[in-house]
């Protein structure tokens, strides 16, 4: 799972980059995309790690880019934009970071600080791009349909997916809000339009709000976390001993980063099966929906090939016998075939022979 984190300038992007991925950006790079992995926090496994004691564990991952602020008050500011397109497009989730504190030494973009007109700015940006896009793609197949070939017909079907959307865009409302076939969806896919992907709004707030529930998602997204940028960086920047009382300080149970990635799960329709022994715990990502077959893929493709049945039971089940064995004897244990769809939490086994 790849996500970018978007915003403009002097939002806290950076900041809240470095405090989700512990990753602190070089000054060389400064004008260029920076690339780090967050480990997804799963206490199951921390239970899991106390029932097998393996000697490896390993947490599913997320890779953030940070791109460099976008200042959108002149031309220069959008190719700069256009420069990064390509980073951008190749992300599944847009993290849109957005100003919503003072600071008089921070001076805010525009001389604004108003979330919403920043978000604004920023989707109609997008929208601007995936047109100049597609429009681009449009004119180039409609020459090529005029000939007649054997792939006629479904250039000319992509060629009504893409003007769809293009009306859309110029209506300014996403891509996403027309494209809802998988087949259409098939047709767009390959050119990482930006207004296709799903966005979470991230407000940066100052360290007095770090304790306030997430604001409800705002319009052109599909949800919204508080967080104050600084107080995570200090959060991370911690001993793992010493962070629950920094919190209990603030008034809040986990680092918003835990949220924040929980959040992109969400949003991106992703959940989490495990695999146990004494020899690793894991934590697996996969798509809401997929079967067992598709999951053992996720492992080797050797899995999934060869599979014969997946030995699954449900995290809380586990927790309730406190091992496997008893687990076994509960009867909750259960054998799976290649069609079972993996739920959240499921620890698996797969069978296999090739």
């Amino acid at each position: 799972m790849k996500a970018a984190i978007v915003g403009l300038p002097l939002s806290g992007k950076t900041t809240l980059f470095s405090a989700v991925t512990g990753h602190l950006s070089d000054p060389a790079g400064l004008g260029q995309v920076q690339r780090a992995v967050a480990k997804v926090p799963d206490t199951r496994l921390d239970a899991l790690a106390r029932i097998f004691s393996p000697k490896k564990y390993t947490q599913a991952t997320v890779e953030f880019i940070d791109v460099p602020g976008l200042d959108l008050a002149d031309a220069r500011g959008r190719d700069e934009l256009r420069r990064h397109l390509p980073d951008i497009r190749q992300s599944e989730l847009l993290v849109t970071v957005l100003r919503a504190f003072e600071n008089p030494d921070a001076p805010a973009y525009r001389n604004r600080v108003d979330p919403k007109a920043d978000l604004r700015e920023l989707h109609d940006e997008f929208l601007l791009a995936d047109l100049e896009t597609l429009t681009g793609r449009i004119d180039r197949m409609e020459k090529s349909i005029r000939k007649p070939t054997g792939t006629h017909d479904q250039e000319k079907h992509e060629v009504d997916v893409l003007k769809a959307c293009v009306e859309a865009l110029e209506a300014s409302k996403p891509v996403s809000s027309v494209v809802h076939k998988a087949e259409d969806r098939a047709v767009v896919g390959g050119y990482g339009l930006l207004t296709l992907k799903p966005m979470l709004a991230v407000y940066n707030v100052p360290a007095q709000r770090a304790a306030e529930a997430d604001p409800p998602p705002p319009e052109y997204t599909v949800a919204a976390v508080g967080v104050c940028a600084d107080v995570e960086r200090d959060i991370a920047q911690l001993e793992p001993a010493d962070r629950p009382a920094f919190l209990a300080d603030l008034g809040v149970k986990e680092p918003a980063r835990d949220r924040l990635i929980r959040r992109c799960y969400e949003a991106l329709g992703l959940i989490s099966f495990l695999t146990a022994s004494e020899k690793e715990v894991r934590a697996w990502t996969i798509r809401r929906g997929e079967t067992a077959v598709e999951a053992a893929g996720e492992i080797h493709s050797d899995i999934a090939r060869g599979f014969i049945r997946a030995e699954t039971v449900a995290f809380d089940d586990l927790m309730a016998g406190g091992d496997m064995k008893a687990a076994k004897a509960a009867g909750k244990v259960r054998q799976e075939g290649k069609t079972y769809v993996v739920q959240d939490g499921d620890i698996v086994h797969f069978r296999f022979n090739v």
